[in-house]
């Protein structure tokens, strides 16, 4: 068995730390997985930008309707009592503060919770802003979930993003393959570290200082 913890996992351990009744709203990518892991005993009331709220797994094959899309354009089902609504006022839920906890991806996160998630400002790079912007500063807690290191093996856990900021200081809580990480007003601290991962690999692969375990 590999160190570290899949993308399921990670998924799987950040639904872990979602309150109970959280109002929540998941980023493209690995936070998708996260409406597979709701703990026994919980339930969280998902929320996708483009006017879904109620938002359930993917669809089994007998499940799929084509009209049910997340904002990542993957489909989706809607659970019992679920509600659809105009774009705009999907928005005003966001900017309103009536999002709980946001769990997205990201291209880089600084120790003082900066993020950059949306492009690398490299010269013609795509432009992919989406509900980013609007979502680390409206919803209440927002998580990372991401792998520790880029392809290249380069930190995605920063001492301070040289890609352009989705927000600054919004990011309270990161999950990645090695460990779980919190942001705090003394910079990163490991608050648990993945099965077969020790801390040393976790300090010498984050590219700023992090604190251990207390």
């Amino acid at each position: 068995m590999s160190a570290g913890w899949t993308r399921e996992q990670m998924a799987a351990r950040a639904a872990r730390d979602i309150p109970d009744g959280s109002y929540v709203n998941l980023g493209i990518g690995i936070p998708e997985l996260v409406t597979r892991y709701v703990p026994e005993g919980r339930e969280f009331i998902y929320h996708t930008e483009n006017g879904l709220l109620g938002m359930g797994p993917p669809p089994e094959e007998d499940e799929l309707d084509l009209d049910l899309m997340n904002a990542g354009k993957k489909y989706v089902t809607a659970l019992p009592g679920a509600s659809y609504f105009h774009h705009a006022d999907s928005f005003s839920m966001i900017r309103g503060g009536h999002i709980d906890v946001c769990v997205l991806g990201t291209m880089q996160v600084a120790s003082n919770g900066d993020i950059a998630n949306w492009s690398t400002g490299a010269p013609g790079a795509i432009p992919a802003v989406g509900g980013a912007m609007d979502l680390v500063q409206g919803v209440k807690q927002i998580f990372v979930i991401t792998k520790h290191s880029t392809r290249g093996g380069d930190a995605k856990l920063v001492e301070r993003c040289s890609y352009p900021l989705t927000g600054p200081g919004v990011v309270s809580r990161i999950f990645t393959d090695l460990a779980v990480v919190d942001v705090t007003p003394d910079g990163f601290r490991v608050v648990e570290l993945a099965p077969g991962i020790d801390f040393e690999e976790v300090e010498s692969k984050t590219g700023a200082p992090i604190l251990p375990p207390i």
